[in-house]
């Protein structure tokens, strides 16, 4: 049975060996600093990693290693990144923690005060857009937001990100899934677009010169505030991607088997955001619009990312049309896995869950990651449903030998089915 095969019967609930996947999509990576530890471990090429995802500073799992990991899924990045540049023409840039790995050419960093400073676009006469603290291992972004008139707030500002797909963008679609289609790995899909006030995204760190509410704080309270404009901001952004997907589809043909639709977080470690009649009010239709015209019109499961304490929200997101959440945060509260499996495990796919990434994995000893790893495997798995990844990504110096405890725990529970 081929990556393709086990994930595609897990996503239909059906019993059987659990898929894996790591770095198939932008939460579901690692750290560059882990790809580096993994490769050493298992004997592979010693070579710089490329970073695929410079925000976080994930690092691209090459072939040799997702078969020495046993990765079922496989990834299709978008062709620019978080910060606006081509994600290709690769260079070396010495990370401020002494790796040396290999970044876009537009990557383009200064040092300024301690922090490495990241520039839109790579355009060094912008303001720079994300920064990385002296100790840290990924970029923050940097609110950029220019003094704001309340009585003159126009929708259009923050649509300066979302417009037509450009053709060379489809081209790309195409030739990437249909490349990862020949791996016989299921093929998930991160065609952008839909992130509907994904926090990561409304600072507009790819944006040279971003307009409208790019505060993180000001967005939240424009959700109460500002109602009708968000309304309409989502209204366009949603009409735009729709039209996008349709042509997006006509490129990639049935080359693709789920797609990411959005990272917008609702749940906090111990609560929510918003409440439930919040999010069916504001985002729901929106949500459902995107779902709708998938499901009519291909083939694929769509994938939402919810971090924190988002039981409530489950039922919502089922509603909406999701057929996947991640990351499946069992230490937030209210995130019991044996709860969540039995209240909506026939409708919904469990992305993540293997293992605590704040306490058990990076602070934990191999064999509590094994056993924690064991146990949601048996809860998680039951009548498929699940796919086996950590809790997010896994950070940055995180000890080799607790990833490799949670690599092999789930082969030891495939093998023992």
């Amino acid at each position: 049975m081929n990556g393709y095969e086990k994930t595609s019967r897990s996503l239909a609930h059906r019993a059987g060996p659990v898929p894996v996947d790591f770095g198939s999509n932008a939460v579901t990576g690692m750290h560059v600093t882990v790809v580096e530890a993994l490769r050493r471990h298992y004997g592979l090429e010693d070579r710089p990693v490329r970073v695929n995802e410079p925000y976080q500073m994930l690092g691209e799992i090459e072939e040799d290693l997702k078969l020495a990991i046993g990765i079922d899924v496989e990834g299709v990045y978008p062709d620019t990144t978080i910060f606006g540049f081509r994600n290709g023409g690769w260079k070396e840039w010495k990370a401020p923690w002494g790796q040396e790995l290999l970044v876009p050419a537009a990557f383009r960093t200064v040092l300024r005060d301690g922090s490495t400073l990241i520039f839109p676009e790579g355009d060094t006469g912008a303001q720079p857009s994300g920064r990385m603290p002296q100790s840290g291992y990924f970029f923050d972004t940097i609110i950029r937001q220019a003094p704001l008139d309340e009585e003159k707030l126009d929708p259009r500002d923050n649509l300066q990100e979302f417009g037509p797909v450009a053709e060379s963008t489809l081209e790309y679609f195409k030739g990437a899934c249909s490349a990862a289609r020949k791996t016989g790995r299921f093929v998930m899909a991160n065609f952008g677009g839909t992130g509907l006030g994904d926090i990561a995204l409304v600072t507009g760190p790819m944006l040279p010169r971003p307009r409208g509410i790019r505060d993180v704080a000001e967005w939240y309270m424009a959700t109460v505030a500002h109602e009708d404009y968000v309304r309409a901001v989502f209204d366009e952004q949603t009409r735009i991607a729709v039209e996008n997907l349709r042509r997006v589809k006509e490129a990639v043909g049935d080359t693709v088997d789920a797609a990411f639709i959005c990272g917008t977080d609702f749940g906090t470690q111990t609560s929510q955001f918003c409440s439930v009649a919040a999010f069916e009010s504001l985002w729901a239709p929106y949500y459902r619009r995107v779902n709708d015209w998938i499901h009519a019109n291909t083939g694929w499961k769509t994938f939402k990312h919810c971090c924190g304490a988002a039981e409530p929200f489950m039922r919502p997101f089922i509603e909406c049309g999701f057929d996947i959440i991640n990351p499946v945060q069992l230490s937030a509260a209210g995130m019991d896995a044996a709860e969540l499996k039995r209240k909506y495990g026939d409708r919904l796919t469990f992305w993540g869950g293997a293992v605590d990434t704040q306490m058990t994995l990076p602070f934990g000893s191999p064999d509590e990651v094994r056993r924690e790893a064991l146990e949601r495997c048996a809860i998680l798995s039951e009548r498929g449903g699940f796919v086996f990844n950590a809790i997010h990504n896994v950070q940055a110096k995180t000890p080799v030998e607790n990833v490799v405890a949670l690599v092999e725990a789930v082969k030891e529970f495939n093998a023992g089915r």
